[in-house]
């Protein structure tokens, strides 16, 4: 027999569920409130169980608002299980739970304001002597709680170029030093979709007060260029810029423009470094919160102590800045319970609508919002998760503004922004707006950090706290037992201004962060076959769906081309039963908030041999997928690329490397590589959360490499034949080249070999290229979907659904080509992680422009040209060239999301 009190948490009085505190087995006997309760199913930490009766199709309630329906009649002790947190605990083989499900998710219907009820309320009392921190004041508003020099990539076709170039002032004497911001969009060739909310978050990222400096780099032919955003910014009335900063645009090779861009950086540095921390108000202080990794408990603890910190906060006349609009669909009526004015709430519940419409063009609705970890650790549905991310606004504090994402901040208070439930998107929006401090809750224990905003961490529950605590700032489970909400809001108000005063956050003394804005979208109204109700109650199988929209799988069988019998011979190694140019070990993140981490162990892991001699080098794709983002297609897409490193022919260990509570984990991963008649226990697996934080993981991943006795790969002599091409082109092509490639092609097919199209490429749009590979003019349409495996040798076309370069070679990688060809015209592309990318032109403004940064010039006639492009792909495949690109450290790695992908 157990207290209630010692197993269950009652969310309000009210409430006919309760919160498991810890695991519960069937047959356990529970004394609520005097009656002797036997509980007939397990429940999990964090699932609810009924404590008040409820009819069937009686609500079920917790903060008393209604996220499920009883299936059935239910009664004191039931366990509350709905179809998707039953299939989910089921997954993970737990013992003991009903064989169905006890109750129904809460339909997502518009809530419908009733204008006369609105509480316009008054904001929290403010303090007679309002406090202050030492921060760095700044010319044109709030000040900075850092001062960073920042360069600031315009697309992402820029991305690597800022990457290294901060690198190269590591270590350098800058206020809190030279960090970049490389992100993933606007790299395609059309308008994105969201270059509205591109510009105001990079114009954002400009002024915001913990930038000391900035540095604005553009790509020539960029749409979203350092031009358009000075536009932006003179259009909408933004301030002008007033720490030292410069425009740059790529216009010649890397190592030369890293030259010109590190000389006008060089005279910033002491500039910030000279700055001193002054005496400055808590107004100046603009708080983002946000949470991640979700649990039953964010609602309980972490949720309402960031509420309380940041109601504090609002009395000293400081800014507290809510977001994730697909997080608060369900809790509408929580959040509206204290409002400015009826246009305030209006606002709200029109962007609500909004993004419902948004993410329903695309045929998903906000229950695909939350991740495996969400559900497993009790977060059963999106209602559920939004009443519990509400909390962070109390309930005596008024909602005064609502913004769009990135929108600069109207005043102080209490401020709701749009933005998609994705952590590091909505952030990117709130640092936009001007926010210089973040609040991220969490019940698993993400690690998510900003290039040059401070993170303070908050955990739902003491245990995980203590499991992480290296990269944990606050451990709000206290309040579960025992401290009680004012003292630990006390506490924390006080790290909370010691932090904004320079004092490190744990994510800080970790030193890694992301940079992820609210990616593009492609649907831009209701498209027939796909859309759905904003309401959700119509729905689409993933099989129903148009398959060229869905990127569904095909045959893989490929196209009858033109053949050669040429041999172009290379060094190549033996690895197992396959030649290959390269052994790669692999450190496989399985979302983005593992990206980074997984980054840093492979640079640790190469620079002391963990795999020994058995690996030619270690390798990390970081990306920006796995969480935050629909289901459905993209998730296929996605799933489809990963499995396509694991399996890469390169590739020969490989390790999974989760972050511990994203949609798609280690056992997410492990079923995909069953269903596709692969051995789990090949690869390694590990987990930052589960396995206790960075230090604990590392060492894990070290001993998997190191527990291998694998001999070296052996050299062998073969051909082209042996190997998978990538063929590209990008810019003009003139009538030899694009004869050229297709010779080159021809050469490898015959030969054994595979080239591999994009459906959208240069080569394939070029008639004559058409016609010397395939012997027709005719169209030749895809023969694999983005990233699908090749069914067999020869010439196929992957089927691309946008034109970013980065997406396009991300997708090569993945149906197992080992290495990309490409004829580049007006510019030079950014190399790929795993794959070597190999530029040449035939272009002569182009090479007198570029010529630094290309492998081999192509001259002569369409046959000299081929054969220069074959020795350089030979030269490659041995080991004899490192494309310049990669030796110069400009590489990337960017998965698509497809045509139906929304963020969430």
């Amino acid at each position: 027999m157990v207290r209630f009190e010692e197993i269950g948490v009652l969310p309000e009085p009210g409430d006919n569920v309760a919160i498991a505190s810890r695991r519960l087995e069937a047959g356990t006997e529970v004394d609520l409130d005097g009656t002797t309760v036997t509980l007939p199913h397990t429940v999990l930490e964090g699932h609810r169980f009924v404590v008040t009766p409820a009819s069937t199709g009686d609500a079920l309630t917790s903060w008393n608002t209604a996220f499920a329906r009883a299936s059935r009649d239910l009664v004191p002790g039931d366990y509350v299980c709905t179809p998707t947190s039953l299939a989910a605990v089921t997954a993970r083989g737990v013992d003991g739970l009903p064989e169905v499900p006890s109750a129904t998710n809460e339909p997502l219907d518009p809530y419908e304001l009733d204008e006369s009820a609105v509480n316009f309320g008054a904001q929290v009392t403010s303090v007679e002597q309002p406090g202050t921190f030492l921060g760095y004041p700044r010319e044109q508003g709030p000040a900075g709680t850092r001062n960073h020099v920042v360069l600031m990539a315009t697309s992402s076709r820029s991305s690597g170029f800022v990457t290294e170039l901060a690198r190269r002032f590591d270590g350098s004497k800058a206020g809190d030093g030279v960090v970049p911001v490389a992100h993933t969009e606007g790299g395609e060739d059309e308008v994105p979709n969201n270059l509205h909310f591109l510009l105001a978050t990079l114009a954002g990222f400009t002024l915001n007060p913990n930038v000391g400096a900035v540095l604005i780099v553009d790509t020539e032919g960029d749409v979203v260029s350092g031009e358009a955003i000075k536009n932006f910014m003179a259009e909408n009335g933004y301030p002008s810029i007033k720490v030292p900063h410069a425009y740059f645009t790529r216009k010649a090779g890397f190592e030369h423009d890293l030259t010109i861009a590190g000389a006008l950086i060089e005279p910033w540095l002491p500039v910030v470094d000279a700055q001193q921390r002054e005496e400055v108000p808590l107004a100046d202080l603009k708080i983002a919160l946000q949470c991640g990794g979700s649990d039953a408990f964010s609602g309980i603890s972490a949720n309402p102590l960031a509420g309380q910190v940041s109601s504090e906060l609002i009395r000293h006349g400081g800014t507290a800045v809510l977001a994730e609009t697909d997080e608060l669909i369900g809790a509408e009526p929580y959040v509206l319970k204290n409002v400015r004015d009826l246009a305030t709430a209006k606002n709200f519940l029109a962007i609500i609508k909004s993004f419902k419409e948004r993410v329903g063009w695309h045929g998903h609705t906000a229950e695909g919002n939350p991740s495996g970890g969400n559900v497993y650790r009790g977060l059963y549905n999106i209602v559920l998760k939004s009443i519990g991310a509400a909390r962070k606004l109390p309930r005596e504090v008024r909602l005064d503004h609502v913004i769009e994402y990135g929108e600069p901040l109207p005043g102080s208070g209490y401020i709701f922004m749009d933005s998609p439930g994705n952590d590091l998107e909505s952030v990117a929006g709130q640092i936009g707006s001007g926010c210089n401090l973040i609040f991220f809750t969490t019940g698993n224990g993400s690690i998510t950090n900003f290039p040059f905003v401070p993170t303070l961490k908050f955990v739902t529950t003491s245990a995980r706290y203590e499991r992480l605590h290296a990269e944990m700032d606050v451990d709000a489970g206290k309040y579960l037992t025992g401290t009680p909400m004012p003292d630990l809001t006390a506490e924390t108000f006080d790290l909370t201004i010691r932090v904004a005063s320079g004092e490190k956050s744990a994510g800080e003394r970790a030193g890694h962060s992301q940079v992820s804005i609210w990616r593009n979208w492609k649907q831009v109204g209701p498209v027939e076959g796909i859309s759905i109700t904003t309401d959700g109650r119509m729905s689409r199988k993933l099989t129903d769906l148009p398959a060229e929209d869905r990127d569904a799988p095909l045959d893989g069988l490929p196209h009858h081309g033109l053949t050669a019998d040429s041999r172009t011979p290379t060094e190549l190694l033996r690895v197992d039963d396959r030649l290959v140019p390269e052994a790669v070990g692999l450190i496989l993140p399985t979302s983005l908030c593992s990206g980074q981490i997984a980054l840093r162990i492979a640079a640790q892991a190469e620079l002391e041999k963990w795999a020994g001699d058995a690996v030619t080098r270690m390798v990390a794709l970081p990306h920006t997928e796995g969480c935050g983002s629909s289901g459905g297609a993209s998730e296929e897409t996605f799933a489809r690329i990963m499995l396509g490193y694991l399996l890469h022919p390169n590739t020969r260990m490989a390790l999974l490397l989760e972050h511990g509570c994203e949609k798609t984990h280690n056992d997410y991963f492990r079923s995909r590589l069953v269903e596709a008649g692969k051995d789990p226990s090949r690869f390694g697996w590990a987990s930052i959360q589960a396995d206790g934080g960075l230090e604990a993981v590392g060492d894990k991943v070290k001993a998997w490499f190191s527990s291998f006795q694998l001999a070296a790969p052996a050299d062998e002599r073969g051909d082209l034949g042996a190997l998978t091409v990538g063929l590209e082109a990008r810019g003009p092509l003139s009538e030899a080249t694009a004869e050229a490639f297709a010779l080159i092609g021809r050469e490898i097919v015959g030969s054994g070999g595979s080239v591999v199209l994009s459906s959208r490429g240069a080569l394939l749009a070029d008639d004559r290229f058409r016609t010397a590979a395939f012997g027709s003019a005719d169209p030749a349409g895809p023969t694999v979907a983005h990233g699908q495996r090749l069914a067999e040798p020869g010439w196929q076309v992957m089927r691309m659904p946008g034109t970013d370069w980065m997406e396009t070679a991300t997708g090569f990688g993945a149906t197992g080509v080992q290495q990309i060809l490409a004829h580049v015209a007006g510019g030079t592309l950014s190399a790929q992680r795993f794959v070597p990318v190999v530029e040449f032109s035939n272009d002569p403004e182009t090479v007198a422009t570029y010529g630094d940064d290309l492998d081999a010039v192509a001259t002569g006639n369409a046959a000299e040209q081929a054969r220069i492009g074959l020795d350089t792909i030979a030269a490659v495949a041995s080991g004899r060239l490192v494309p310049k690109a990669v030796a110069s450290g400009n590489v990337g790695f960017q998965i698509t999301r497809g045509l139906l992908g929304t963020s969430m």
